[in-house]
């Protein structure tokens, strides 16, 4: 008699012991969800990791294509026309494509806010005349969607492989 192959179980990684300070404990909580979801798509198969895992079409790859553009809108002030469409990859695009994008743009965004020395201050925007909200609020509005979304990655990861853990 076979057995089933058991998951893939990675031990689970506490958030972090950040300082004392906002800023910090703000960046701490936000890099630790950044680093969970990308880690969840990094190691995940094609094709599946495009396949919709619920009816709404969601799939694994579309998320952090969507998180990708979500911190370059934030961030950077880059416009985004269509967010539906963000929620899937390029065919053209694979798992490393995705996840390389999606760190780059979170350093990119982490690099604007090394600049922000007040969280009530605005966010820097390429062109000063649009509208942004405070670094606060961008780090607090950030870690919600990251965190949201690993939570999705997390059980579209498991319906793949059985993958589970941060």
């Amino acid at each position: 008699m076979t057995t089933a192959p058991r998951p893939r179980r990675r031990r689970d990684t506490p958030p972090p012991r950040t300082g004392g300070g906002e800023a910090e404990v703000l960046r701490g909580f936000l890099d630790y969800l950044r680093d969970s979801v990308a880690a969840k798509v990094a190691g995940a198969r094609e094709p599946e990791v495009r396949a919709a895992g619920v009816p709404s079409g969601t799939n694994l790859l579309g998320l952090l294509n969507h998180l990708t553009y979500v911190e370059r809108s934030l961030f950077l002030g880059e416009r985004v026309d269509d967010w539906p469409a963000t929620f899937h990859a390029a065919p053209e695009d694979g798992v490393a494509e995705v996840v390389a994008r999606y760190r780059e743009a979170v350093a990119e965004a982490n690099g604007v806010l090394d600049t922000c020395a007040d969280l009530g201050a605005r966010v820097p925007r390429p062109h000063p005349e649009e509208s942004a909200p405070s670094a606060r609020w961008a780090l607090t509005h950030m870690i919600e969607e990251t965190g949201r979304h690993a939570g999705h990655a997390d059980i579209l990861r498991e319906l793949i492989d059985g993958s589970t853990g941060r």
